[in-house]
């Protein structure tokens, strides 16, 4: 895959040199190349921003600088190009699915004062992160990079380690434990050291649920729930735990 990010702020992206991303990078898993728009510029002083027509504050972006910009990538035509925009499609797991599964996307860096609306005409949608304002669009650009890679086979060393994690099939990720088997009073779910597989895939689908009924309700609404599943959610409503030895009876 290839990530082609447009910002003014190459520096902050200074994170993409250290863990996964790096990894995935040195094992060719992934190029990702920062563009700084500002070298696109036709003025002396290389600046991007001036007035906006019809009055009001702030300077913005002009749409000149980064559309060069965009055209200087190779195949950028082919590629998928995204806005960062607080009027976006919001973020999600699926839609990082949905972009993990292309071999090239673009990411123009919004910015805070704005962007000529005109760039709209070469880019294909605008993404949001959530009803929250940033001061640029460097941290989205990162969390979308960062939440895509992870997902391109192989870069985790594991492929199970991507679909067991939380917003998987909308439930939220079971809680994990390593040693020591107890710390402080606190203790691992004996289930855990069980070395029972069936019951500790119940007991962790169950905590699944729990957590999600708990923390995340409306995600059930989207979930493929099983029987089993449904057993489940009658007794998370219940307020009763489960009971493995005991055919989910407590």
């Amino acid at each position: 895959m290839r990530i082609d990010i447009l910002t003014l702020f190459p520096e902050m992206f200074a994170p993409f040199d250290t863990s996964i991303i790096k990894r995935a990078i040195d094992n060719g898993d992934v190029e990702i190349y920062i563009h700084d728009y500002r070298e696109f510029s036709k003025k002396k002083s290389k600046s991007v921003d001036d007035y906006s027509y019809g009055g009001g504050a702030g300077m913005l972006i002009e749409v000149e600088p980064i559309v060069n910009c965009l055209r200087s990538i190779p195949n950028f035509d082919k590629a998928r190009k995204l806005i960062t925009n607080p009027i976006g499609r919001t973020y999600n797991q699926e839609y990082a699915k949905e972009l993990a599964d292309l071999s090239h996307i673009i990411i123009v860096c919004g910015h805070y004062e704005g962007i000529d609306d005109r760039i709209n005409n070469y880019i294909d949608e605008a993404v949001s992160l959530g009803d929250f304002i940033l001061t640029g669009g460097e941290i989205a650009a990162m969390a979308i990079v960062d939440s895509v890679v992870r997902l391109i086979p192989n870069v985790l060393g594991n492929n199970l380690s991507a679909e067991i994690e939380s917003f998987d099939n909308n439930l939220l990720e079971y809680p994990q434990y390593t040693r020591p088997e107890e710390f402080e009073g606190y203790k691992v779910p004996s289930v855990l050291l069980s070395g029972n597989h069936e019951n500790i895939r119940k007991y962790r689908r169950f905590e699944s649920l729990k957590r999600t009924y708990q923390l995340r309700p409306d995600l059930l609404e989207k979930a493929s729930l099983t029987k089993e599943d449904l057993k489940f959610l009658e007794l998370i409503k219940q307020g009763k735990e489960l009971d493995l030895w005991k055919n989910y009876l407590v």
